[in-house]
């Protein structure tokens, strides 16, 4: 275990139990497995394959147990753990084993179960933004008149209140929930391109069997396959470090605010020290500039996954899967963290 979000004791500071349920191995397979029964029914629905033999592999794709060593094994071998994952269902679906996968490729079934990942993520996140902004506006009621001296580049300018910093804090929030509103269309889409992304293998049928995966699976269709075409993915990541960044503005003020010496905040909780027993440390606020700077640099590693060679890359691809399930993460826990952080603010202002 190296990652900080699911260590056994890191995971303490770092985890965010929500975000990594939809991210989980068993989410993803569970994403793959719908997208495939779905893919067979509406194989059934084009008239491309029998319904009842359609409705038969689709059956048999739902009832699979998840073989996690089978799929780790063929994610070694072929670079990804689509064909291990074929391979299996078809010998569940039997004699309905043609309905399986047929005209499929596997970034169509590892693209769509993203795009319900960030379905899910992005549902979190709305629920995240709305309550740090209630939070916002519970402290401005409680301390918004309390007086502050405002600080410009780390020095003492003039008087403000302690509302005049909130609403600093606040004032992004509504940006971000509406760039998550404008951006959910573009990356809630099915991927279907079949073998080079343009669809030859369906035909004519190619339009029923889209409409029929949207109306399945909840995820709007796309004009064309996104295979190589990641922007949406960098797009998403970049809001994610943006929605970090604003809660690490709040964390790095209110450490800032709890210095000794200045002490114009007082926070309940709080870490201890092993060496200095009288130290309560501001670890929330300092989680949230942790979780920003990462997000920061999982952005730029997100973007250079946008090139991809030719209709398909196998290296960009495995770079996104390294990269945005982190930052995911990342940015719910700092929204969860920063509204939680407000609510142990028992003072601003002068003591």
């Amino acid at each position: 275990m190296i990652s900080p979000f699911d260590h056994p004791w890191l995971a303490g500071l770092f985890a965010d139990n929500a975000a990594l349920t939809i991210w989980s191995p068993e989410r993803q397979i569970a994403h793959m497995l719908a997208f495939e029964a779905a893919w067979s029914r509406a194989l059934g629905a084009a008239g491309r394959i029998p319904p009842e033999t359609a409705e038969a592999a689709a059956a048999a794709i739902a009832a699979w147990p998840p073989e996690t060593e089978l799929l780790r094994a063929g994610t070694a071998r072929d670079g990804l753990p689509v064909p291990a994952l074929v391979r299996a269902l078809k010998a569940a679906a039997g004699d309905a084993a043609e309905a399986v996968h047929a005209g499929a490729t596997s970034q169509d079934v590892m693209d769509t179960a993203l795009a319900l990942t960030l379905q899910e993520t992005s549902g979190l996140l709305a629920l995240r933004i709305d309550a740090l902004d209630r939070a916002l506006g519970d402290l401005a009621a409680r301390f918004g008149d309390r007086p502050l001296m405002g600080r410009t580049r780390m020095q003492a300018a003039t008087p403000i209140t302690a509302g005049d910093r909130i609403a600093a804090w606040a004032d992004p929030l509504p940006r971000h929930r509406a760039r998550l509103d404008q951006i959910r269309p573009r990356v809630e889409r099915l991927q279907v391109g079949g073998a080079a992304g343009d669809r030859a293998a369906l035909g004519d049928d190619a339009a029923t069997v889209i409409a029929a995966l949207s109306g399945a699976l909840g995820l709007a269709p796309a004009d064309r396959a996104w295979h190589a075409a990641r922007d949406g993915i960098g797009e998403y990541g970049a809001l994610l470090s943006l929605l970090a960044g604003s809660c690490g503005k709040i964390g790095q003020d209110i450490c800032l605010m709890a210095q000794q010496g200045i002490d114009e905040i007082a926070l309940a909780g709080g870490g201890g020290s092993s060496a200095m027993p009288h130290k309560q440390n501001p670890v929330r606020a300092e989680l949230l500039v942790t979780l920003a700077r990462y997000a920061a640099t999982g952005v730029s590693a997100l973007h250079h996954a946008q090139i991809h060679e030719q209709e398909r890359s196998g290296a960009a691809w495995a770079l996104e899967w390294m990269t945005l399930p982190a930052l995911a993460v990342a940015a719910c826990r700092s929204l969860d963290v920063a509204a939680h952080l407000l609510g142990d603010i028992e003072r601003i202002g002068p003591a």
